[in-house]
């Protein structure tokens, strides 16, 4: 196995070690040595195109904001696979937290090898739904040993069936499945959405609190973040009928709300609530289930109401900073929710003027109730 990375340090001990730990976090930890790995710099081009150029799978997960970088050198790689004699097709598992994350890379692998590269034939774009969560890491564990990984028990990755190009990899906890968009949406308006609406409205009853686990101990913000999880349910039935029932995503829920609620999982309100301009963009957790609910007339208060406290979100990491592009949010905070809604979350004034108004009564509401330090009206 081998990893590419910007971190030269981690590069250096990887191949020192050529090894590293996986700490399962559970009612007993569990350790998982795993071997036979080395690693190379995100700078050595060469050793990367090699690699990449003789493989069959590649696995991404680098964050939206670092794709750039990463694309243009895969691009490359196809174009040497591409030049030899009987070109093998390269399958790309996309571990990242994006909807169309497969429409997206083809998009940009197609401007840079043109319209005419054997783009479908070459290349397999495989989307993911990834469920397991990382428990936070302190300082002291990092300098531990920087080698070793936390992870929770939940061992399942939902991945594309369709898109791959060689056959499926025979591992045990891969879950394939056929309609992936599905699957995509039921991460991102049901645990995605479940995190937000957790943070956001625990932060405003309890902003002194640090843990996920310890908001959701009061049953008010428990519950109230369970019915918003129970509307989005009711939104990923109605758009994609068929492929999941009711009693399905119930138990899905309630174990993802006994999951969140782990304290050995030591997720925190700051990393659960953070990244608002993107958390509440116009197609992330929040806004995209509303516009679904809308189209479908069905309910949406609760998730309304949840992103309307994400307004007032406020936290800060163990070291009291803000999430850097929180930064860039708080400078261009305006109070008043009419804009807040057009401006970030793109709802148009004149159709969406009903879910402004909600939003504005909700806005009210939280002013009188909780007092906050920034008030929107």
């Amino acid at each position: 196995m081998i990893f590419v990375d910007i971190d030269h340090n981690l590069i250096n001990l990887l191949n020192t070690h050529k090894s590293y730990k996986i700490i399962i976090k559970g009612e007993k930890d569990e350790t998982l040595q795993i071997h036979n790995i080395r690693g190379i710099h995100f700078d050595d081009t060469a050793r990367i195109l090699d690699e990449i150029s003789s493989t069959s799978v590649i696995a991404i997960s680098v964050g939206q904001a670092a794709l750039p970088s990463v694309i243009p050198i895969i691009a490359k790689s196809l174009q040497i696979r591409a030049g030899s004699d009987r070109p093998q097709p390269l399958d790309i598992i996309l571990a990242e937290n994006m909807r169309d994350a497969a429409g997206y890379f083809k998009t940009e692998l197609t401007h840079l090898l043109g319209n005419e590269f054997p783009l479908n034939r070459l290349v397999g774009l495989i989307e993911t739904s990834i469920g397991k969560m990382v428990p936070f890491m302190t300082k002291e564990d990092l300098e531990q040993d920087p080698l070793q990984i936390f992870a929770e028990p939940y061992n399942t990755l939902i991945l594309d069936k369709k898109g791959f190009r060689n056959p499926v990899p025979n591992i045990r906890w891969l879950a394939p499945k056929e309609n992936m968009k599905a699957w995509v949406d039921r991460k991102s308006f049901i645990h995605n959405l479940g995190h937000a609406a957790a943070a956001y409205t625990g932060f405003l009853v309890h902003p002194d609190k640090t843990y996920l686990y310890e908001i959701l101990d009061d049953p008010e913000i428990f519950l109230m973040t369970r019915h918003a999880m129970l509307e989005s349910a009711s939104v990923l039935m109605r758009i994609h009928p068929g492929e999941f029932t009711m009693e399905d995503l119930v138990d899905h829920i309630d174990d993802l709300l006994s999951r969140f609620r782990s304290k050995t999982l030591r997720d925190t309100v700051f990393r659960v609530g953070c990244d608002l301009i993107r958390k509440l963009g116009p197609d992330d957790r929040l806004v995209a289930p509303i516009k679904e609910a809308i189209r479908s007339d069905l309910p949406y208060d609760r998730i309304l109401y949840a992103l309307v406290c994400g307004f007032y979100f406020r936290a800060k990491d163990e070291a009291g900073k803000y999430f850097p592009a929180d930064e860039i949010f708080n400078h261009i905070f305006i109070p008043d929710i009419e804009k807040l809604l057009i401006k970030i979350c793109k709802f148009d004034p004149v159709k969406d003027n009903q879910i402004i108004l909600k939003a504005r009564d909700f806005c009210k509401e939280i002013n009188v109730r909780y007092k906050p330090e920034i008030l929107i009206e």
